[in-house]
C-alpha cells in the first residue's frame, strides 16, 4: 500500500518534494483512492509509469477558475473526467427532476459538479492554458464520443469533442491508451504520432492520414443527421455492429470540413495485463482525509469491501451502456491476483469480515470467452446470450466456484456475498451442459453461502415483445430460475427471498404491457420493490428507439412513453 495520496493542493505537491507536475487530473467526483474509482486508477497508473501526478477533485467552476489554475501548468497534459457517472444521470431522475443527493460527494451533498461536467471543465482549462493538451475520458466522454441523442436537452448533439474543445478523447478502460499517449506527448510533435495509438478519438482535417490500408467505416455527416433522423438511425446500426466485432475499423464522421476519427480499441486485456491493472497495492484504499469532517461518501461506503474480478459484459442489454464502454469481451484477473487482494482487504482497519462482492458488471462471466476464437473474429452479434446462449460460448462456472471457496478460506474473511447481478440465463441448460459447466453447483454455492437473505436479479419485464427489444430472455426463464432458487433454499433449510428488478416505460412497453406485468408477477407472488423508469442514455439501442420512434435495425415502429404522465402511469402499475 502507498504511503501517500495523490496530491490535491500546492502544499501537498511541495510536501512530496515536487517542483513540477507531469499530469493534472480534474474529476467531478470526490477523490477516493481505491480501484473502483476511475480517476484514482488512472492517476496511480500514470504514477507507476514514473510520472508526477496530481488530482483536482470537484473544482469550483462558478468563480474565477482558481481551482483549475492552482496547481499550475502540467508538463504533459490535463486529464479531465466527469467521474464514475455521466453528470446528467448523476443530476437528474428519469423524469428529469433534479436529484437532491450525489453518491460521489462527501455527505451525499448535491451541487459539487456542473451539468455536462466534462465540457465545463475542459472549457475552463482551455481558457486558462490554451496550449496545454487536454485528454478527456471516463463514462461521460466515452459514451458521447459520437453524435448522440441527449435526453436532457431532447436533441441530437455532436461528439463531445466538438462541444468541449479537448484535443483527445480516450474511450473505454484507459490504462493502455494512456500508456501510449504518455509516450507520444514526450515527442516534439505528438500529433504526428496519433496513428501509433488505439482507443482514442480526435478531430482532424485529414482523416486519411489515420486509416492505414483498410478503408474506414464512414458514417453519415452530423449535418445529415440533423436534417433527417433516419441518418442517425443508420449511423447507430453501423457503429453498434462495428463495435461488436473483435477486430474493428477506424470510424470517421464528418463535421462540416472537419472529421471525427475514432481509432479502434485494443484487443481484450489478457489475464497478465488485468493483474497488472489491479492497483489496490498502490492505493490508500480510502477517501482523501480532507473530507473527514464533511461526512461519508456513499459510493465509497457501498463498495469499500468489494473486489472487481473481471471487466466487460457480453449480455448486450439494449438499455445498458457497459458494452459501449468496457467492451463485449471478458477480461479476467487471475485467481492468484484476486486472492492477493482479498488478503489485502482482510488486513485493512475498516474491514469487519464481510466481502460485499466478488464481481463485475455481471457476477458470473468470470473467465468466459468463445471456445473457438476464430469464430468470434467473424461474429458481430450484440449479445452472446440473446436470443439464446451461443453454442461457442464457454460457460464454465467451476473456476468461479473455486475462487469463492478459496476467498472464503482467507484469514479474516467471515462472509462473502455476491452483490453484482447474476445472469440467470447462463445457469439454465440441459442436464449434460449443466453438469459439464457446474451450473447448478454454482447456483447451490451462491444460495448456501453468498446470499445475505435476498438475491437480486433483473428479469426487467414479463412481456415477450418488450423483452425482445431489451435483448433479455423470456420471463419463463426467470420463472424456471425462481423455482430452482426456492428448491435450493428448501434443500439448505433456508428461507431466502428472490427480489426481481423491473423497468417501466422502456421502448415498446405500453400501459397494457405494464398491466400484464402486474398480473404476471402478482400471480407468482413475487416481492417487487425495485422499479426503475427507463432513462435514455447516450449510445444505447434503447435510446436510439426512443429517439427515432422505430427500430433502427428493422424499421418497425416502436412506441415510447415520453410524457411524465405516461411514465408515472406505467410505474404506478407496479404497485
Amino acid at each position: 500500500m502507498m504511503d501517500h495520496f495523490l496530491p490535491t493542493t500546492k502544499k501537498e505537491v511541495e510536501a512530496l518534494g515536487w517542483s513540477e507536475l507531469d499530469v493534472i487530473i480534474i474529476s467531478g467526483d470526490a477523490y477516493v483512492d481505491h480501484p473502483s474509482f476511475g480517476p484514482a486508477v488512472i492517476g496511480r497508473w500514470l504514477e507507476a509509469m514514473g510520472l508526477k501526478v496530481a488530482i483536482v477533485p470537484q473544482p469550483n467552476w462558478q468563480d474565477d477558475g482558481r481551482d483549475f489554475a492552482k496547481l499550475g501548468r502540467p508538463r504533459l497534459f490535463f486529464g479531465i473526467t466527469a467521474g464514475n457517472m455521466d453528470s446528467m444521470v448523476n443530476h437528474y431522475t428519469a423524469t428529469k427532476r433534479l436529484r437532491h443527493d450525489d453518491a460521489y460527494t462527501p455527505g451525499g451533498q448535491h451541487g459539487f459538479r456542473p451539468d455536462y461536467a466534462t465540457i465545463v471543465y475542459t472549457q475552463w482549462v482551455k481558457r486558462l492554458f490554451p496550449d496545454v493538451p487536454v485528454v478527456i475520458g471516463g463514462i461521460e466522454a466515452s459514451l458521447r464520443r459520437l453524435s448522440h441523442y441527449d435526453y436532457w436537452q431532447d436533441r441530437l448533439r455532436p461528439s463531445i469533442l466538438m462541444d468541449c474543445g479537448a484535443d483527445l478523447l480516450v474511450y473505454g478502460m484507459a490504462e493502455r491508451p494512456m500508456t501510449d499517449l504518455v509516450r507520444i506527448f514526450q515527442t516534439d510533435n505528438w500529433r504526428a504520432h496519433l496513428h501509433e495509438c488505439s482507443q482514442i478519438a480526435f478531430i482532424t482535417d485529414h482523416y486519411k492520414d489515420y486509416c492505414g490500408t483498410e478503408p474506414p467505416l464512414m458514417l453519415h455527416p452530423f449535418e445529415k443527421e440533423l436534417s433527417n433522423k433516419r441518418f442517425y438511425g443508420e449511423n447507430f446500426v453501423a457503429f453498434e455492429t462495428e463495435s461488436n466485432k473483435r477486430q474493428q475499423r477506424v470510424i470517421v464522421q464528418p463535421y462540416n470540413r472537419k472529421q471525427l476519427v475514432i481509432l479502434p480499441p485494443y484487443p481484450p486485456a489478457t489475464e497478465e495485463e488485468m493483474d497488472h491493472y489491479a492497483l489496490y497495492d498502490r492505493m490508500m484504499n480510502a477517501p482523501h482525509p480532507k473530507y473527514a469532517k464533511r461526512g461519508d461518501i456513499p459510493a465509497w461506503e457501498m463498495i469499500k469491501n468489494s473486489i472487481t474480478i473481471h471487466r466487460g459484459c457480453f449480455g448486450g442489454c439494449s438499455f445498458c451502456a457497459i458494452t459501449a464502454h468496457q467492451g463485449r469481451f471478458i477480461s479476467s484477473r487471475s485467481e492468484r491476483s484476486v486472492l492477493a487482494e482479498v488478503t489485502d482487504l482482510a488486513r485493512r482497519p475498516y474491514f469487519k469480515g464481510h466481502i460485499s462482492d466478488l464481481g463485475a458488471p455481471s457476477a458470473n462471466m468470470y473467465r468466459m470467452h468463445g471456445r473457438n476464437l476464430k469464430a468470434c473474429q467473424c461474429c458481430a452479434r450484440p449479445s452472446c446470450i440473446f436470443p439464446e446462449v451461443c453454442k461457442n460460448l464457454d460457460i464454465n462456472h467451476k473456476p468461479l466456484i473455486a475462487l469463492y471457496r478459496k476467498a472464503a478460506a482467507v484469514k479474516g474473511v467471515r462472509r462473502i456475498t455476491i452483490g453484482s447481478g447474476i445472469r440467470y440465463d447462463l445457469l439454465l441448460a440441459d442436464e449434460g451442459t449443466d453438469r459439464e459447466n457446474g451450473l447448478t453447483d454454482y447456483f447451490r454455492e451462491v444460495v448456501r453461502h453468498h446470499v445475505s437473505g435476498r438475491l437480486k436479479v433483473a428479469p426487467e419485464h414479463t412481456q415477450t415483445k418488450v423483452l425482445n427489444k431489451m435483448r433479455k430472455p423470456s420471463f419463463d426463464q426467470f420463472l424456471t430460475f425462481n423455482k430452482k432458487f426456492q428448491q435450493l433454499n428448501r434443500e439448505a433449510g433456508l428461507h431466502q427471498q428472490l427480489v426481481p428488478y423491473f423497468i417501466s416505460a422502456h421502448p415498446a412497453c405500453t400501459l397494457d404491457d405494464m398491466k400484464a406485468l402486474h398480473k404476471a408477477t402478482e400471480g407468482e407472488h413475487l416481492h417487487i420493490e425495485q422499479v426503475q423508469d427507463f432513462t435514455p442514455t447516450p449510445m444505447t439501442y434503447s435510446t436510439a428507439m426512443y429517439f427515432l420512434g422505430y427500430d433502427p435495425y428493422t424499421g418497425e415502429k416502436v412506441f415510447s412513453a415520453k410524457s411524465k404522465g405516461e411514465k408515472d402511469k406505467q410505474k404506478g402499475m407496479f404497485f
